[in-house]
C-alpha cells in the first residue's frame, strides 16, 4: 500500500492575534489527490492550534514516503469490497537455539514421539509425530503481564480477551528521532485511548545479534505515565525492553503493569502496520502461574 507525506512551507494567523510560520513541515495524507485546503486542515490539527485563522501554504509537493501517525491524520480508508482483511504478521519465528536477549537461553526443540517410533503403537499406515520444546518464558516476541513485574498481579489467565485482541493500533514511529528515549513530548500528539500503542523503532533489524541491545530504543517514564493517563489498553515495541535496561527500577514495566497494561515486547514488521486504521491482536495461551509467554502477534489492515 503506498502512503503519502505533504511537505510545505505555512504561515498561519491567529484570530486573537499573532501568527506562526514553519518551513518544510511534512504531514501525512490520505492520497496524493489531496486539496491545499485538505493540508492545511491537517497541520492545524497535527499542532493542534486553536483559534487559528487563514492558513497560507507554500512550496507544497506531495511524497510518497511511510506515514509518521500524527494527530489529525485520516484513518486508512477500508475495504470496500467487504472482504476479509490483510493480516501482517508482528512475531518473530521461534527455532531451536534462537537468541532472544543475550543472557536468556535458547529454546531447544526435539521429538516426544518421532513418526518412526509410532508405527509401533498404530494401525499400519497410521503414524503421528509429537514434538517438544524446552524455553524460557521470554522467548521471541512475548507478552507481560503484572505478576511479571508483581507477585500480587494476575498472569497470563487474568487478561480479558478484549484486552488484548482486535484493538486499535495506533503506530508511533520513532526510528528515525534520533535518541533513544521515547518519551511523552514525542506520544503527545496521538490519541491512543482504548488502543495498542505500537513504538515502531526499527530496532528488529538487529534482532538476533549482538547489536539487538546496543544503545536500543525504550520508553521513558513520562512516556509511560502519559500512556496510562490517556487511556492506552496495551504497549508494543520492537526493540529489545520496553525500558532502559541501564536503569535497573524498570519504570515502563513498573508503570504500565501496575496500571494492568499488557506490554509485548520484541516486535517486528511495524513498518508494514499503518499509524491508524489496523487492529492489533496479541494472544498467549491459558497457562495458570507464568506472568510472560510469547505470542502469536498480527495485525488486521483495514
Amino acid at each position: 500500500m503506498t502512503t503519502y507525506r505533504a511537505r510545505f512551507d505555512a504561515t498561519v494567523s491567529f484570530t486573537n492575534g499573532g501568527g506562526l510560520q514553519a518551513q518544510g513541515f511534512l504531514v501525512d495524507v490520505a492520497s496524493a489527490e489531496v486539496t491545499p485546503a485538505e493540508v492545511g486542515e491537517l497541520f492545524l490539527a497535527s499542532l493542534g492550534l486553536l483559534m487559528a485563522g487563514e492558513v497560507d501554504l507554500t512550496n507544497l509537493e506531495i511524497i510518497e514516503a511511510p506515514h509518521k501517525g500524527t494527530r489529525g491524520v485520516p484513518a486508512a480508508a477500508g475495504d470496500a469490497s467487504g472482504g476479509r482483511p490483510e493480516y501482517v504478521e508482528l512475531s518473530h519465528v521461534i527455532h531451536d537455539g534462537m537468541v532472544t536477549l543475550p543472557n536468556l537461553p535458547g529454546p531447544e526443540l526435539g521429538k516426544h514421539l518421532t513418526r518412526e517410533a509410532s508405527k509401533e503403537i498404530y494401525a499400519p499406515g497410521t503414524e503421528f509425530e509429537i514434538g517438544r520444546i524446552t524455553m524460557v518464558a521470554n522467548t521471541g516476541t512475548y507478552l507481560d503481564s503484572p505478576s511479571h513485574r508483581y507477585p500480587d498481579g494476575h498472569d497470563l489467565t487474568g487478561f480479558a480477551l478484549d484486552r488484548i485482541t482486535e484493538l486499535p493500533a495506533v503506530v508511533v514511529r520513532v526510528e528515525d528521532s534520533g535518541k533513544g528515549g521515547i518519551d511523552a513530548a514525542a506520544l503527545a500528539p496521538y490519541d491512543v485511548r482504548g488502543a495498542a500503542v505500537l513504538l515502531h523503532t526499527g530496532d528488529d533489524a538487529r534482532f538476533g545479534t549482538p547489536s539487538y541491545v546496543v544503545d536500543p530504543h525504550f520508553l521513558t517514564r513520562d512516556g509511560a505515565e502519559l500512556l496510562i493517563r490517556n487511556g492506552a489498553v496495551l504497549v508494543g515495541i520492537d526493540a529489545a525492553n520496553i525500558d532502559d535496561m541501564t536503569d535497573g527500577t524498570r519504570p515502563a514495566h513498573t508503570l504500565l503493569l501496575g496500571a494492568g497494561l499488557a506490554i509485548v515486547e520484541h516486535l517486528t514488521g511495524l513498518a508494514q502496520v499503518p499509524p491508524t486504521g489496523a487492529t492489533f491482536t496479541a494472544t498467549p495461551p491459558l497457562i495458570d502461574g507464568l506472568g510472560t509467554f510469547p505470542v502469536r502477534a498480527f495485525a488486521a489492515l483495514p
